[in-house]
């Protein structure tokens, strides 16, 4: 007996942090307003974890479609396949997975601070080669 407008299936990726950020963000309001769908959350996750599990929650749960972060590196670099790149952005923008939409993120940052490192090094080894080059 869950709120009319939070599913049982939306409770149970609610809690296993697959819900798309505001949908997730509108679930935690109404379970914050209701103790009855907090109840019915408790209830779940019980059932759940009691066994009985089905391929697709074992699936969900162990994130089986989830990407490498070798593959999504690949991906940030434009070095995969028309398949896998085709599959990455369905995984990203239609299935909205926040774990590896995090990953993206992480390694987007990463790859923007070395390429500021990079271009200081250069700069620097330039100014350090341009004083020895005019003394010639």
């Amino acid at each position: 007996m869950s709120s009319p407008s939070v599913t049982d299936a939306e409770l149970l990726a609610y809690l296993d942090e697959m819900l798309a950020p505001d949908r997730a963000a509108l679930v935690e309001k109404e379970l914050r307003a209701s103790s009855t769908l907090r109840q019915q959350a408790h209830i779940l996750a019980r059932r759940r974890d009691q066994g009985g599990h089905s391929v697709g929650e074992i699936w969900r749960r162990e994130r089986l479609s989830c990407l490498t972060r070798s593959q999504l590196g690949s991906y940030l670099l434009g070095t995969l396949d028309s398949g896998l790149h085709a599959y990455i952005d369905f995984h990203l923008q239609t299935v909205g997975c926040r774990i590896c939409a995090a990953n993206l993120r992480d390694l987007e940052a990463s790859q923007q601070r070395t390429d500021g490192h990079s271009q200081l090094r250069r700069r620097k080894f330039f100014e350090s080669s341009a004083g020895l080059l005019s003394n010639r």
